[in-house]
């Protein structure tokens, strides 16, 4: 089984776990590591998607879904982290669940040394706002982990994050070899 295929397969089953958790709204900031499952929720009847135009959009647009019923999910890069932390305390003080999948960058194999500042930190800085933060490195992982966190955030009440991490998304090179 090629590589293209078996990213395929996890994405897929991620928002297979979506269907199975009935989340109707997906927020993103434009993301190559999440493209896929951004396009099958587009397509999909049954979610909602929205473009943000910076991360920290998604958190009060979750606790509105939450109010409406409705089950959500944040999209974003490790580096637009950085952008969220000020609302990131927002879930734990006004009690509603929150889930957000994260793509990392400045881990493994990355090139831009740009990256590695908010990456190395992205763990941390979510444990301190009280996330719960689960991480994947294999595609066997993924639809265990994502559902696992799903149930921690819609069943249990919490602020759970994923960290897709780079040896699972693949190294970035742009075109270098």
């Amino acid at each position: 089984m090629n590589v293209e295929l078996k990213s395929a397969e996890w994405k897929d089953q991620i928002f297979d776990v979506f269907q199975d958790h009935d989340i109707k709204q997906v927020f993103h900031v434009p993301d190559a590591g999440h493209s896929r499952l951004i396009e099958l929720c587009q397509k999909s009847n049954s979610i909602r998607t929205l473009a943000l135009t910076t991360e920290e959009e998604g958190i009060p647009l979750a606790a509105g879904a939450w109010l409406g019923g409705q089950r959500s999910v944040l999209l974003m890069q490790s580096s637009g982290v950085g952008n969220t932390i000020n609302l990131m305390g927002m879930p734990k003080t006004l009690r509603f669940p929150f889930l957000t999948l994260i793509t990392m960058r400045g881990d493994y194999g990355e090139f831009n040394s740009w990256q590695y500042p908010m990456g190395q930190a992205t763990p941390k800085v979510l444990e301190a706002m009280g996330v719960l933060v689960y991480s994947v490195d294999k595609p066997e992982e993924v639809k265990a982990t994502v559902d696992a966190a799903a149930r921690s955030a819609f069943n249990g009440g919490q602020s759970v994050a994923v960290l897709l991490r780079q040896k699972l998304l693949g190294i970035k090179n742009f075109g270098k070899k």
